[in-house]
């Protein structure tokens, strides 16, 4: 994996388990970004030029200008599923393959999507402040009462792997699987019983409404005020897909006025959440910083695929899990 006698460049946005960085260091020269927080753009660009594959985060931006300052750039690998922060369509134009990690998270994330189901229904947050707070004083009949879960309506908006073991969860609590996708999702309908819905009446239906669409031109802000307008006053929005699936004022005005009961949220159109942005001051939302598929397990084995993409590319060899070129 030689050009010219000299070991092939690439350039990590993000320091990795060693599992990861191993391979690429007997394959390649490795510079890793070693800061907690994203490298600056300019740095970013800086770092990528010069080099023959990029390794980055869904919170790197790969646009044009930065594939333009690297010209011998052969392959981008990014450990995430989603890759809407990068310019597919450049990259088209480059013909440098784009790679991503889907599959290994998709449980990890549900079991992410279910817990915020469970947290906002049952107030844990909110419970576990008010007794750290020594707030509690005796235990009362309403007492951070909430809704039930079991049984209750789970509307799945965007019916994809994420979407579906979401739904099987829910079947474990004996709930009702609503869902919308593209085409009849016929292992949901036979195995969950689920009923495939268009959006306004799985809103109208649905006591939980989960996100599971990626970010596209299509679904961005699709939960908006006309759309939370459908939802029950009493129903709860979980959004872990993408932040820039909700427009977040419309939200913040629905949970204002009772539109909705509450929202458990793991993304946010910009992250961090600052810290006086008005979901911070409500009670009757779970805020979560962006850590869906944060299990030990799940995290190293997208890094290692990330990896293996990034050597398939210098190689010139097809990546395992390519983004496909439809984007």
């Amino acid at each position: 994996m030689r050009r010219e006698s000299q070991l092939l460049r690439v350039f990590v946005t993000r320091n990795l388990p060693d599992s990861a960085l191993a391979p690429l260091r007997a394959n390649a020269e490795v510079d890793v970004w070693e800061g907690e927080n994203p490298p600056p753009y300019e740095v970013l660009k800086q770092r990528t030029a010069g080099c023959d594959g990029l390794l980055c985060l869904l919170t790197d931006r790969i646009d044009g200008e930065l594939l333009a300052a690297a010209p011998q750039l052969r392959v981008v690998s990014q450990m995430a599923v989603g890759v809407d922060n990068i310019d597919l369509a450049a990259c088209r134009l480059r013909n440098i393959p784009v790679g991503h990690t889907p599959g290994v998270l998709t449980e990890t994330v549900a079991d992410l999507a279910f817990a915020l189901i469970l947290a906002s229904a049952r107030r844990l947050v909110e419970a576990d402040r008010f007794l750290r707070d020594g707030a509690w004083t005796t235990w009362s009949p309403m007492l951070l009462a909430g809704p039930d879960v079991h049984h209750a309506t789970l509307g799945i908006i965007g019916m994809g792997r994420i979407g579906f073991e979401t739904a099987r969860r829910g079947a474990g609590f004996r709930m009702r699987i609503a869902y919308t996708a593209r085409h009849v999702h016929t292992e949901a309908e036979r195995e969950l019983g689920a009923v495939r819905m268009d959006l306004p009446d799985l809103l109208a239906t649905s006591d939980f409404a989960s996100l599971h669409v990626p970010l596209t031109p299509e679904t961005r802000y699709l939960m908006n005020q006309e759309t939370l307008a459908q939802m029950k006053p009493t129903a709860i929005l979980i959004n872990t897909a993408r932040g820039g699936v909700v427009d977040t004022d419309a939200l913040v005005r629905a949970l204002r006025a009772g539109t909705i009961a509450g929202a458990g949220l793991d993304v946010f159109e910009e992250e961090p959440l600052a810290l006086g942005h008005p979901l911070m001051q409500m009670r009757n939302v779970t805020l979560l910083p962006h850590i869906g598929s944060a299990s030990v397990a799940t995290r190293t084995r997208m890094a290692v695929m990330a990896a293996e993409n990034l050597l398939a590319g210098l190689r010139g060899a097809p990546l395992a899990h390519a983004v496909p070129a439809g984007g």
